[in-house]
């Protein structure tokens, strides 16, 4: 080390190269990493609200909800809540003589933070019937619409992969 003088002050002066600092970052440390959901991923879902054959049509929408966060390796890639959309594909009035409505859904995506993804799955709901009166000779007795309430948990799949980052 040397030592010079500049008015009257004393100011030292390093000789020795300077030793090596550590490079680490905290954004080092954090460097993303994509995550992918893969194909055929479970899906738990639930109706929004109650759905009824009464008024229904094909090609009508019905929205249904995620139940539980959809992990993978320790990342939500899908969060529980979000809306997922089904679509009427088939429907059948209740009958006389104790025929019971049915209809059928196809699952056609869910939403994530405004990003769309498409989903599979059907599910068929069917009303009770009301075989017992018909058996007694008793036509004007018919069958019970096809109702799905919230709670009401249909298993779906994703359909294509969904990516999200994760930071260590």
């Amino acid at each position: 080390m040397k030592l010079i003088v500049v008015l009257g002050a004393v100011i030292a002066v390093a000789t020795a190269p300077a030793l090596a600092q550590d490079v680490s970052t905290p954004a080092a440390l954090s460097a993303p990493q994509t995550i992918t959901l893969p194909i055929n991923a479970l899906v738990q879902v639930t109706p929004a609200n109650e759905i009824t054959s009464k008024e229904m049509k094909e090609g009508t929408t019905r929205e249904f909800l995620v139940v539980n966060d959809v992990e993978y390796q320790g990342v939500v890639l899908i969060p529980r809540g979000s809306p997922v959309e089904a679509q009427v594909t088939w429907r059948t009035g209740k009958g006389i003589v104790g025929k019971s409505a049915k209809f059928e859904l196809s699952f056609d995506w869910v939403r994530v933070h405004q990003a769309s993804y498409k989903l599979r799955g059907m599910h068929r709901q069917e009303g009770r019937g009301n075989t017992a009166g018909a058996l007694l000779g008793a036509a004007i007795i018919t069958g019970k619409s096809a109702t799905m309430t919230p709670g009401q948990i249909v298993n779906v799949f994703t359909a294509e992969p969904i990516m999200a980052t994760k930071y260590r």
